[in-house]
């Protein structure tokens, strides 16, 4: 995974007020340790929570025009910018576009998305005919991943 590769933390999502807050959809756990976004295009100056989501306050959004603008921006920052992970850890953005192969080493697929409805993540992976199957993220179906594949066990694979 390169480190310079863009991984988005947040989306805006609208305007908040008339004085250019903007409201997001944050994918990660805390925006605070980010101060620079797209590449030193935006700086947050502040961000909190509020009814409607993280309202967050950037140095070069000035008013409720340029926030409504701004609708639809991803908020990136290089991989390389993100903490380091544990054993067994990992980032989505890391998983997302690998090759899936078997335990026993026949092509499967790619991981196209990964969701999580409450007891963990699911792996959703696309083969070459493009129909889709899903794999939890657990041990037992997922016995090891790097940067360059996946492996399913057989018995997991849809």
């Amino acid at each position: 995974m390169p480190a310079d590769r863009p991984v988005t933390l947040a989306v805006v999502i609208g305007a908040h007020g008339v004085a250019g807050e903007v409201r997001l959809k944050v994918f990660a756990e805390d925006l605070k340790p980010y101060t620079s976004f797209n590449g030193g295009a935006l700086t947050l100056k502040s961000a909190r929570h509020g009814s409607s989501g993280t309202i967050a306050r950037f140095a070069e959004i000035a008013d409720r025009n340029a926030a409504e603008a701004m609708r639809g921006t991803e908020l990136t920052v290089p991989r390389a910018a993100l903490p380091p992970l544990g054993e067994g850890e990992y980032y989505h953005t890391d998983l997302l576009g690998l090759p899936v192969v078997s335990d026993h080493g026949e092509a499967v697929g790619t991981v196209v998305a990964i969701d999580n409805f409450g007891a963990g993540d699911v792996l959703e992976i696309e083969r070459p005919d493009k129909k889709r199957f899903m794999v939890p993220m657990r041990v037992e179906a997922v016995p090891e991943w790097d940067g360059v594949r996946l492996v399913i066990a057989t018995d997991f694979i849809g």
